[in-house]
This record gives structure tokens, sequence and C-alpha cells, in this order.
């Protein structure tokens, strides 16, 4: 059998293998390097990750506000096909990028930046970059899209901060992708195994990506906690440090409930507590904050440092 072999094409699959080979994120990863030209630049960008349901979006929303109230140029995208990253600063439910990009037929030049952003409270400006098909797509793309457009339109040129609110936790390249564009990684937890082991695992991601890329971790946040000792034996072991705690309060409840940032609740003493715990914290990341460089533990050793057999 006589078979020929076109050298263009070998010739283009090597310099392929050999780039994934320059380019891979941590051992044994086949992510594709960020594309130069997509860099965020100008802007200080974070990445909120943590458990499903630990209250990304209500943290995410709310430290958007404080840095707003600081004065700043603020940006935040929701990365969950739930898309409601941004509902208690819109007031609503805004259409995603995959939408709008879907119903001209992909093709980008056809949209508008009111076709996909939209001003919240205190001049936030909020997108949804919402997800891919269920099954048939990748998050990493969806992240990709939504840059590309801001690029197009010269929109982070008018921004000072970027917060990537982004879906659970890391399991894939895919929903690691905003941790190409970021300064700062914050991890969103609870005092509870199943939210520190969930952190554990963000911990392993953002170690791989910041081997490539700036990225680096900015701290824990301590969501719906009325104590942290589990936080503090992690933390302690790893490396890591709070950079905020909030309570479970119902004022942060009633809050979402209202479609509302906790800036704009009825004023209390707890509340003003809250509020200032996130001014405190915008400060701190605008400054440039901590970078840690944690060290994550194996499953089994997380069991038993919190007490399982």
């Amino acid at each position: 059998m006589n078979i020929q072999i076109n050298s263009k094409t070998v010739e283009r699959d090597t310099r392929l293998v050999q780039s994934l080979r320059e380019r891979a994120d941590g051992d044994g990863s086949v992510q594709v390097h960020l594309d130069p030209t997509m860099e965020i630049d100008g802007a200080k960008v974070f990445a909120v990750y943590g458990k499903g349901g630990i209250g990304k979006s209500t943290t995410s929303s709310n430290l958007a506000v404080a840095f707003s109230k600081l004065g700043k140029r603020v940006l935040q995208i929701g990365c969950d096909p739930k898309h409601d990253s941004t509902f208690t600063l819109t007031k609503s439910l805004i259409p995603t990028v995959i939408d709008v990009l879907e119903k001209v037929g992909f093709h980008s030049e056809e949209l508008r930046p009111e076709d996909y952003m939209v001003q919240g409270y205190n001049g936030v400006q909020c997108i949804e970059a919402g997800g891919p098909p269920a099954g048939t797509g990748c998050g990493g793309y969806v992240v990709g899209q939504t840059v590309k457009l801001l690029k197009e339109h010269h929109l982070l040129e008018d921004t000072d901060v970027v917060i990537f609110d982004v879906l659970g936790d890391v399991v894939c390249g895919g929903f690691a992708a905003p941790l190409q564009h970021a300064d700062r990684a914050m991890i969103v937890t609870a005092n509870d195994f199943d939210s520190i082991f969930a952190m554990n695992r963000i911990v392993q991601a953002i170690g791989a990506k910041a081997k490539n890329y700036k990225v680096r971790l900015g701290g824990v946040i301590a969501n719906r906690s009325a104590a942290t000792d589990q936080i503090d034996r992690y933390t302690e072991r790893t490396g890591l440090k709070l950079s905020a705690r909030f309570p479970d309060l119902d004022v942060i409840r009633r809050s979402r409930l209202k479609k509302s940032t906790l800036f704009e609740m009825e004023p209390s003493p707890e509340l003003e507590q809250v509020q200032q715990e996130y001014l405190r914290l915008a400060a701190s990341l605008w400054t440039g904050g901590t970078p840690y460089e944690a060290v994550p533990m194996k499953d089994r050793d997380l069991f038993d440092l919190l007490g399982f057999d």
C-alpha cells in the first residue's frame, strides 16, 4: 500500500505539539496558552472562586460596589450558565454574551456594547458571559468570546477593576480560564469540610496557572461562618490567610431576595460592619494585597486534618 504523507501537514502538527508542550499549564495539562492579543491591560483583574452555592455572586457584587464606592470604574463578569451573578446589581437577569452572539450568527461585529452590557448599581458595569450548551461546550470558550468583545469595543480601556465571578469548583481548564487574566484569585469558603475540600482543589488550579500566568492567590473570604476554626486549620497548614469574614446574617440573605446589594439595604449597626468589611477588602486588594503561594493538601491528609477517619 502506497501511503503519501503531506509534508506541510506534518510540519503543522509538529508545531502544534511543540506549542502545547511549551505552553502547558501545569503537569499533564493540555490547555492552550492565552492569546497575547486577548490580555487585559490596565485594569486590575480579580477572579472569585468557591464551592457552588457558597455565596460567590453575593460576595462579587458587593465587592464590586465597594470598589465603586472607592471611586473605581468597575466591570463584573458572571461566568455561570445561571447568569445571575449581577442580579442584585441590575435587578434583573440580563442577556448573556452567548445569547446575543447566537442572535447575530456569532458575527460579533454586528453587536454594540449596550447589547450585552448593563449598568448596575452605583455605576458598576455588568456582563453575563453565560455558559456553553450542557454537555457540548467549554466554559473557556465563553470567557474567551466575552473578553474578545470587550477588546473589540475598547471597553477595558475605561475600566479600573474587572471581577470574574466563576462557576463552582475548578474541575476543568475551561472554568479556570479567568485565571489566565487575573492578577489575584480569591476563594470564598465556609467553615465546613465540603467548602474547604473545594477550596483545596481551587488552590491546586491556581498553582497550576501561576506557572505561566501572573495570577496569584489573594486570600480566603470566609462567608456565612460564625466560627472559622476549620478554615484556620486549613490555612495554617497550607500557607493561606483570611482576607475577610462575613457572618451568617439574615440581612445578607434578605438582600438577595430584595434584588439589592448590601449597600442599598436599610441601615443597621450589623449591616454597617459588613459594608465596612467589604470596603476594607476592596481597599486592600486595590493596593495589591498579599500574594500567597499555598501548598495544597492531598485528599487523605485533608480528611485527617478536619477530623475524618
